[in-house]
């Protein structure tokens, strides 16, 4: 969720919860990835072991092995996206980075727990016993040695595991013996851990006299701080070598300087991260960190939106700070300063700052990086009020409401429609419940949930385009292809790009999709729409004259051509413009902005129309959980919905069967109940937005279904209810 991501920007290490039982879910591995792209250290807490205990009734042995393989799955999704700026960030119980227990009882331990009270025991080092505790390691009681050979010869039986000795069987027992009310033996056991029973304490029994016993010997809350602060980076460390990602300018300058040694007297800049409704919900707080100086009461600072850049005073705004405050838990506390490497929320800027910001004390300060999403919002629907009078409600409510979560886009059609888009039909969900009853609390309908698409191009095309100018001075020769599926993913993911280092995207795009060398290094104008998406204008013109006078109108025109294909007005993705030839009038007054950009414009519609267009569709990774017998209820399902299944895989262990399907989005709604209802309610679903799909057809072709499609999403948006003519963007010579 974007939750995620917010958070990540301003910690410097995070706790990862895997179930012992299931294993890893897709989640683990999309936050995991997260963590890993934002230079996050992760710690790794196994949970649900309680259910290993009580439910499944599991030797320890067995739990070792089930703990261990949850393990080792962390570890290759931590390999596979490992950032060798960061060192080692595998994760070991030896190591003291993985702690185990029960979040719903509140317990757990890692292997250094018990490892404190075995070598004061014993007399060994606590970072030898550490590691005798995991792995293949036995206690040999006879010879008093430990081993790493299961059944010595000298001994009848097998031994027992360090791990299943000293940490699970003592748990083991205690947990049993209370659960099956042996008061002799758990309070044998107590008295030797040292737990002592008071008042009415002494009356509990079962369930709550475990839960008690088990948060006095060992408490979750005590293991999990005892390994964040040993494990996890301090911020001066920490800075240092997220400072490249953090940061958008040049790597020398006084702001990167500070940030990197994460000094308190250097000039403030701190993130602002996400903006926190406050109790009220008419006012919020910008909570984020302060990664250089010192944040103060009072202070005079620049709050500079996404949309800055250095020079210039757009979405720029110097203010005062009216108060800094620490937000404790659920409550909050008055601060005169904070210095770097902490977290704050400021009172009094929330009117500068849309979802996130930038906030320094220098002039020449450039902006934190924009925050990378998991997800895109391509489930949109539309509101209005059921009472005209509350319509300014309304609109003051889906203000704050995409002010308080990062990923919601709240906009407005040309019709006049107040539109909400979403990353999933459970998001936007929540979304209208808090709008309905906390930011703007009124009534109001909501239209059927609708899916944003994608206009791309299948193949060259068949001709090249001509457009003239209004003035007919100007000539200017267009052809579209489309982009190797895997250049798109790279493009937005950031590789090749914008904001990516020219040299290293020159030569990915030499090395792995063949392009020519000077043709990547110099020839690409701009990626499009809003400077980073998935299409590009690259020139191939040879010899052309006054080139550089209308590159700003083409970079502008195309932006604009971008954002709304002419097919049904929705972005384009993945589709190279090639400026093959111009022909430009010598006198400058007659090729400015006014004639060139409507003729790009026309240019770019008519290549894409001459090359075999269609729309992709947003496409869902399902992962299903359930009973082997209830299969067919699934297949039937997804089936029925256009979904492919394309993973089976059983879990070890358990009667459950895991799968993997893809599901377009616009087949999503109401998929969840009509799921369980297949099933009669025995899988459960987890749906996150995997990648876009072409879809099959020709929309030009008359009675086609792409034609209907297409024709519905026009009549929704208002259009004019007929397919784009190709005659009306080309011009003959």
């Amino acid at each position: 969720s974007s939750e995620v991501t917010a958070a990540l920007r301003i910690t410097d290490g995070a706790i990862v919860v895997v179930d012992c039982i299931e294993g890893c879910a897709v989640q683990t591995e999309t936050v995991l990835r997260q963590a890993l792209q934002e230079r996050v250290k992760p710690c790794l807490f196994v949970n649900k072991v309680d259910r290993c205990i009580l439910e499944m009734q599991m030797e320890a042995e067995d739990m070792y092995l089930r703990f261990r393989n949850a393990i080792e799955n962390v570890n290759v999704i931590i390999a596979t996206y490992n950032d060798s700026s960061m060192g080692d960030l595998q994760v070991r119980p030896e190591l003291g980075n993985v702690a185990f227990g029960s979040g719903l009882h509140g317990w757990g331990f890692s292997i250094e727990t018990f490892a404190k009270i075995l070598s004061a025991k014993s007399g060994m080092e606590k970072s030898k016993m550490m590691e005798k505790l995991w792995g293949d390691w036995f206690y040999n009681p006879k010879k008093k040695v430990w081993t790493n050979v299961q059944q010595p010869e000298d001994c009848e039986e097998p031994l027992q595991r360090g791990f299943c000795q000293y940490v699970m069987n003592p748990i083991n027992q205690l947990i049993r013996a209370i659960m099956d009310k042996d008061s002799e033996k758990y309070e044998k056991m107590m008295a030797r851990v040292g737990i002592v029973l008071k008042g009415e304490d002494k009356n509990l029994t079962g369930k709550a006299l475990m839960k008690h016993v088990m948060q006095n010997w060992i408490n979750a809350g005590e293991s999990l701080v005892a390994m964040v602060v040993m494990k996890l980076p301090p911020p001066k460390l920490a800075q240092r070598y997220r400072v490249e990602n953090l940061y958008d300018g040049p790597m020398d300058d006084e702001a990167a300087m500070g940030i990197r040694n994460c000094d308190p007297s250097g000039p403030l800049m701190m993130y602002v991260s996400k903006m926190v409704p406050a109790a009220d919900k008419s006012r919020f707080y910008a909570f984020g960190r302060v990664f250089s100086g010192t944040v103060a009461t009072g202070q005079k600072v620049r709050i500079q939106g996404p949309h800055y850049r250095p020079g210039s005073r757009d979405d720029l705004h110097v203010r005062a700070i009216q108060r800094t405050v620490l937000m404790m838990g659920r409550g909050t506390e008055l601060i005169q300063d904070v210095p770097c490497g902490n977290t704050v929320a400021l009172v009094g800027v929330d009117q500068y700052i849309l979802k996130s910001g930038t906030i320094t004390t220098l002039e020449d300060a450039h902006n934190f990086t924009d925050m990378k999403y998991s997800v895109s919002p391509v489930v949109k629907v539309a509101v209005k009020p059921k009472d005209g009078k509350d319509l300014p409600k309304l609109v003051e409510g889906l203000k704050r409401l995409s002010k308080s979560d990062q990923l919601v886009v709240c906009s407005t059609e040309e019709s006049g429609e107040h539109v909400i888009a979403g990353c999933g039909e459970l998001h936007v969900e929540i979304c209208l419940k808090d709008l309905r009853e906390e930011f703007a609390q009124c009534d109001f309908t909501v239209s059927d949930p609708v899916v944003s698409y994608r206009e791309t191009v299948t193949e060259e095309s068949n001709q090249t385009c001509l457009a003239k100018s209004a003035n007919k001075h100007n000539r200017l020769y267009l052809k579209a292809e489309p982009l190797d599926g895997e250049l798109v993913q790279a493009i937005e993911q950031g590789q090749v790009g914008p904001k990516a280092d020219c040299k290293e995207a020159a030569k990915l795009l030499t090395s792995k999709f063949g392009w020519d060398k000077q043709v990547a290094q110099s020839k690409i104008w701009c990626f499009g729409p809003e400077c980073d998406g998935a299409n590009m204008v690259v020139d191939t013109t040879i010899g052309a004259q006054y080139l550089a006078d209308i590159k700003d109108s083409v970079t502008s025109a195309f932006q604009w051509a971008t954002k709304e294909g002419p097919l049904c007005e929705e972005n384009m993705r993945g589709i190279r413009f090639n400026l093959t030839e111009v022909m430009l009038h010598p006198d400058k007054v007659h090729r400015g902005g006014g004639q060139i950009m409507p003729a790009t414009r026309r240019a770019c519609f008519a290549s894409e129309l001459t090359a075999k267009p269609t729309l992709q569709e947003p496409v869902f990774l399902v992962e299903i959980s359930c009973p082997k017998d209830s299969l067919s209820g699934i297949y039937n399902c997804l089936n029925l919905r256009r979904g492919c299944v394309f993973e089976e895989n059983q879990r070890e262990g358990t009667p459950l069967v895991q799968v993997k399907a893809h599901l377009p989005v616009s087949e999503s709604f109401g998929f969840v109940g009509s799921l369980r209802q297949a099933t009669s309610g025995q899988a459960f679903p987890q749906c996150v937005f995997d990648h876009w799909e072409s879809l099959p057809g020709n929309c030009l072709e008359k009675g086609s279904k792409m034609e209907e499609l297409v024709l519905s999403i026009r009549k929704r948006k208002n259009l004019k209810l007929q397919m784009p003519l190709l005659a009306d963007y080309l011009d003959k010579l």
